[in-house]
């Protein structure tokens, strides 16, 4: 059996490498976990397993045009959009009250996708992904920051078990102009203590900020944590 490995080939896996590469390095300025190196791996990887079901189809396949044809070169590039996903999982992490990494999760899956296609030969259609990936990594990452969205944040407080002392808290985080999602409530039958946990929706960190001080300054209340 002979591998026909061209410079045309050659070409597909480099241009793999840069256009995975150049998204990795968005990543990698930011500091997030799959960086560089990984999205460049990715779209090689995706890359290569396009190329190698080319030459299956090549080598096995029935190019009479008699009966079946024997062997789907769509298959493997097929595997690879499902395969992706285990990286891209493990790329997303959560931190107590928010997530983290579903950007890096989509870029890895777009870099499979740039491997996928430079393995076929769409150079042109790769190169145009790739510049909108970037751009839209970078200009609307500007775009985000000047909007004001609704964040969610834990919010424990402890305080001594006074009657009403629950209503009291509703109120200060009504008058900061936030809403409560869900409320745990614990009590201390013996110390005769309390310790209220609420999942807020605020829109600043200000807010965050204020609400803190408004319930510290609340009666009875020994300490207050903001996740």
């Amino acid at each position: 059996m002979h591998f026909d490995f061209s410079l045309e080939y050659m070409l597909r896996l480099l241009l793999s490498c840069l256009f995975g590469g150049l998204i990795g390095l968005e990543r990698e300025v930011h500091g997030r976990p799959a960086g560089f190196r990984t999205h460049l791996l990715v779209s090689l990887g995706a890359c290569l397993f396009v190329l190698t079901s080319i030459q299956f189809y090549q080598q096995y396949g029935n190019m009479s045009g008699i009966g079946p044809v024997g062997v789907d070169p769509g298959r493997v590039a097929a595997q690879v959009v499902t395969g992706i996903g285990f990286l891209g999982a493990g790329a997303i992490i959560r931190e107590r009250a928010s997530i983290r990494g579903l950007t890096t999760a989509a870029c890895l899956w777009v870099a499979a996708a740039l491997g996928v296609a430079c393995g076929v030969g769409l150079y042109v259609m790769a190169t145009v992904v790739t510049l909108m990936a970037i751009l839209s990594l970078l200009l609307l990452k500007k775009v985000e920051s000047r909007l004001n969205r609704d964040a969610y944040v834990s919010l424990r407080v402890w305080s001594s078990d006074v009657e009403g002392q629950l209503a009291r808290f509703e109120e200060v985080i009504t008058a900061c102009r936030m809403r409560v999602i869900n409320i745990t409530i614990e009590k201390n039958v013996e110390n005769r203590e309390i310790a209220i946990s609420f999942f807020i929706q605020h829109s600043t960190r200000e807010l965050a900020s204020q609400l803190v001080d408004s319930l510290a300054s609340v009666a009875g209340v020994k300490k207050v944590r903001l996740e």
